[in-house]
């Protein structure tokens, strides 16, 4: 009779959790399920296709695939779970590794190194004139920022991560802003619902929601979802390989542009060649080398968290002198990284489950690790 209780009593709960999940919100019962964000999530999304053109093949320097890792490197590749390694000088891959069942023609998650392939895309619809310029109120496009406090915000504030809106940047909360927008179903209802917390152009703070904003901004503007956008101006003219996918929050949905570009390493690594060459891919400028050239200085008349100026980041690209050397980056979550290094002609392309606990100059220590170890393997 008390195992029969027992077990009555734990059947009543499995019922009541079941049915506590069945009503909860759907990006909710997303998280609850899949837990932490992974490189492979584009399988559980939905997709828009980025659609690729002509193929133009890296050149490749005998021996690239039979090249190691220098052993100071080894351990830190293992233990931040590692599972993809390019290096490309000259424009011609010098090195490439995979790990863990990951191959060449694997896609893999982007996370938030989407945010610098938006920005990319805001030069192009400025250069075409479907937007004036940077500073062109955000209202013009959406009627929900026309009034108010929302009336100051400018494109040139989201690029640089100056909004100061509300969204919630927490990775590490069931109910943050970051995670209704990767696992929810109704990303424009949740950017647009914003309110204003800070004056805009004063503070640093880096929001996915300001990436959101541009995206919606750049479809209304264009025309087009973003994805065909980026085909036709970016990913068609660099010879990518492959169609990419950019997940939505629903089927023909938006997409999720603060993160969530899927496609392979060497891929990836065409926007590292594009930003080293300010925009030009060989004998095509893809967007002005004017814009580049803002969008890769640092916005330094904003103040961060530490109260320092932000030497560090520019319009969504992320910027470093390093050992001499100027450095752009994409950057995303767990250590997602392509950084080009115009000097050197040098690109390197990290991609894994983990990135460091540890900052260094403000970012996940790893980054130099990758930067190194790169360096070595590029004999620079």
């Amino acid at each position: 009779m008390k195992r029969f209780r027992i077990t009555r009593i734990m059947l009543i709960i499995v019922a009541v959790l079941a049915v506590a999940y069945a009503l909860s919100p759907f990006y909710l019962r997303y998280a609850l399920l899949y837990q932490q964000p992974d490189l492979d999530d584009y399988t559980i999304f939905n997709n828009r296709v980025v659609m690729a053109g002509d193929y133009q093949p890296w050149s490749l320097v005998p021996g690239f695939d039979k090249k190691v890792i220098p052993q100071t490197y080894i351990k830190q590749f293992d233990k931040l779970k590692t599972v993809a390694f390019l290096v490309i000088k000259n424009e011609k891959i010098v090195f490439e590794k995979y790990w863990n069942g990951y191959s060449a023609e694997k896609k893999f998650n982007s996370f938030s190194m989407a945010t610098s392939i938006v920005s990319l895309l805001i030069g192009k619809a400025i250069d075409e004139g479907f937007i004036k310029n940077v500073d062109q109120p955000i209202g013009d496009f959406l009627p929900d920022y026309k009034t108010g406090a929302k009336a100051k915000i400018t494109i040139r504030h989201l690029l640089e991560m100056s909004s100061g809106l509300s969204w919630d940047e927490n990775y590490n909360s069931l109910t943050s802003m970051t995670t209704k927008g990767y696992y929810g179903d109704d990303v424009t209802k949740l950017v647009l619902d914003q309110s204003v917390k800070r004056e805009p152009g004063v503070f640093f703070d880096y929001k996915s929601g300001n990436t959101e904003l541009l995206a919606l901004i750049l479809a209304r503007a264009t025309g087009s979802d973003i994805s065909s956008y980026a085909s036709e101006k970016l990913w068609k003219p660099m010879g990518a390989k492959s169609d990419a996918l950019w997940s939505t929050d629903q089927a023909n949905g938006v997409e999720k542009a603060f993160c969530c570009f899927n496609s392979t390493p060497r891929d990836f690594a065409r926007f590292g060649l594009l930003a080293l060459n300010r925009g030009r891919w060989f004998d095509q400028q893809l967007v002005s080398e004017a814009y580049m050239t803002q969008a890769l200085k640092p916005v330094n008349h904003l103040i961060d968290y530490k109260n320092k100026n932000v030497d560090y980041f520019g319009w969504d690209w992320w910027l470093m002198n390093y050992r001499g050397y100027q450095v752009y980056y994409m950057m995303g979550l767990n250590g997602q990284y392509v950084i080009a290094v115009p000097e050197l002609k040098l690109v390197i392309v990290r991609l894994g489950k983990k990135c460091s606990t540890e900052l260094t100059r403000g970012i996940p220590s790893d980054f130099f690790t990758w930067f190194d170890a790169g360096m070595e393997i590029a004999g620079s």
